[in-house]
C-alpha cells in the first residue's frame, strides 16, 4: 500500500533531493523510516545496527503470512548462539508484568536459570504449533539436542482483530522456516514476522528492536532488545514524554471493538553478550516494565506482558558436566544500573520503531488499524519542544 500524503515526516525526502544511503539507525533494510527519522530523541549509545543483533551471535528470521483479505500473521525466529550454538544453555531470568499471556518454558527458566535452543514468536491460537515446529527444527538441525528432552521458549500475542486466527495458518513448516530464515545484522521493522497482524496504542503495530552499548571494565558490552508490540490504548500513548493520546485520538477504528482498550499483548526479549547470572538477567527483563512505562503503557488486565532476558556470556559454562565443578564470570550487581538504564532506553525505542515502521493495514472482516500519523507526530513533537 502506498504511503498516505501525512506519513512521511518533514525531511525525510523531498521530489527536488536524492534521498540519503539508507542507515541503519533511521531506516529498516526495506527502507522502512524508524523512530530516529522522525528525530524523536534516546537516550543512550545504540549499537551498530541498534538491533538486538548487536549482540555477538544473536540472529533474527521472519515468515510472514498476509493472503487474501483474512490472513495477517506470522513467525518470528530467534537464535540466542545462531542456528549453529543450539544446545549450549544460555543463562536467563523471566518476568510477566501481566499474566493474561504465553511463553513456553518459563516454568523450567525460573527453575535452572537456562534453556536451550531458538525462540518462536507468533499469535496466540498458534503458540502450541511454534512450540512444535522448533522441536521439529532441532531435531532436523540438531538431533543430538533432541534425543534426551527439549522445553522450548514459545512465546504470542493476539492479532485476531486483524488475522484469521483461528484458521490455522501457522505450521510447523512456517516455524520451521522462519529459524531456518534468521540472520545477524539489520533487522526490518512493523508488520513482518509474529507481528504482522499486531496493533500498538490502537495504531499498527508489530516488531520491533533497539540496542544500547555499555562500558564495563574497558569493554563495550551489547544490550539489544526485541518486542512484538501488541498493547496499550490510544489515550495512553506518550513520544519523547509528550503526552500524544488525546491529539491522535481521531481515526480509531478499534475505539469500537468489543474488546476493551489497552487489551492484546507484549513480549520482549532482551540479549545482552555481558556476563550475567541467571537472576541478574531476570533483573534485566523487570525493567522492560519501565521501558514500556516510558512510551506510556499502563499495563491492562487484559493484556499478556511476559519478558525474557537472557545472557550469552560463558559458552560451553552451563552445559552438564558430571563429577566437574563449573565456573562463571559475572559483573558485580553493584555494577548493573548502566546495564538496567540500556534495557530501559532500548525497550522504549523498539516499541516506538515497530509503531513508525508501519504503515495501515485492512484485514479479516474489513478491519482497519490506521498507522501512526507520522508527519503528525513530528508536528506535535517540535512544537512541545
Amino acid at each position: 500500500m502506498p504511503t498516505p500524503p501525512d506519513q512521511t515526516p518533514p525531511g525525510l525526502t523531498t521530489p527536488n533531493r536524492t534521498p540519503p544511503e539508507p542507515t541503519p539507525h533511521v531506516q529498516t533494510p526495506a527502507g522502512k523510516p524508524r523512530a530516529r527519522a522522525l528525530k524523536i530523541p534516546f537516550g543512550g549509545r545504540p549499537g551498530p545496527w541498534n538491533a538486538i543483533t548487536d549482540v555477538p551471535g544473536v540472529q533474527v528470521g521472519y515468515v510472514t503470512l498476509i493472503e487474501g483479505d483474512r490472513v495477517r500473521t506470522g513467525v518470528t525466529g530467534i537464535h540466542p548462539r545462531g542456528p549453529a550454538g543450539t544446545g549450549d544453555p544460555v543463562a536467563a531470568g523471566f518476568h510477566a508484568q501481566n499474566g493474561n499471556g504465553e511463553m513456553t518454558g518459563v516454568s523450567w527458566i525460573n527453575e535452572s536459570g537456562t534453556f536451550t535452543g531458538p525462540i518462536a514468536i507468533t499469535n496466540t491460537h498458534a503458540v502450541g504449533v511454534a512450540h512444535a515446529g522448533i522441536i521439529e527444527w532441532t531435531l532436523r538441525h540438531h538431533p543430538e539436542v533432541a534425543e534426551s528432552w527439549l522445553l522450548p521458549v514459545a512465546a504470542e500475542t493476539w492479532d485476531g482483530y486483524l488475522n484469521d486466527i483461528n484458521g490455522h495458518h501457522v505450521t510447523q513448516d512456517t516455524v520451521v522456516a522462519a529459524l531456518d530464515a534468521t540472520h545477524s545484522g539489520p533487522v526490518e521493522e512493523g508488520s513482518v514476522g509474529g507481528g504482522t497482524g499486531m496493533n500498538c496504542y490502537q495504531f499498527k503495530g508489530g516488531s520491533g528492536t533497539a540496542s544500547r552499548l555499555v562500558a564495563f571494565a574497558s569493554t563495550d558490552y551489547a544490550v539489544g532488545v526485541f518486542v512484538q508490540g501488541n498493547f496499550g490504548a490510544r489515550h495512553e500513548l506518550v513520544l519523547a514524554g509528550v503526552p500524544l493520546g488525546t491529539e491522535l485520538a481521531g481515526d480509531n477504528p478499534m475505539a469500537d471493538f468489543r474488546f476493551a482498550p489497552g487489551a492484546g499483548s507484549v513480549i520482549a526479549v532482551v540479549a545482552t553478550d555481558a556476563p550475567l547470572f541467571p537472576h541478574q538477567c531476570q533483573a534485566l527483563a523487570r525493567r522492560v516494565t519501565a521501558g514500556l512505562a516510558r512510551t506510556g503503557a499502563s499495563g491492562s488486565h487484559f493484556s499478556g506482558d511476559l519478558f525474557l532476558a537472557f545472557s550469552t556470556a560463558n559458552p560451553g559454562a552451563l552445559r552438564p558436566a558430571p563429577e566437574r565443578l563449573q565456573q562463571l564470570s559475572f559483573i558485580p550487581w553493584g555494577s548493573l544500573d548502566p546495564f538496567f538504564e540500556a534495557v530501559v532506553q532500548a525497550t522504549e525505542e523498539a516499541v516506538v520503531n515497530a509503531l513508525v515502521a508501519n504503515e495501515d493495514m485492512i484485514g479479516r472482516d474489513g478491519h482497519r488499524t490506521p498507522a501512526l500519523p507520522r508527519r503528525k507526530v513530528t508536528e506535535l513533537l517540535t512544537r512541545a519542544r
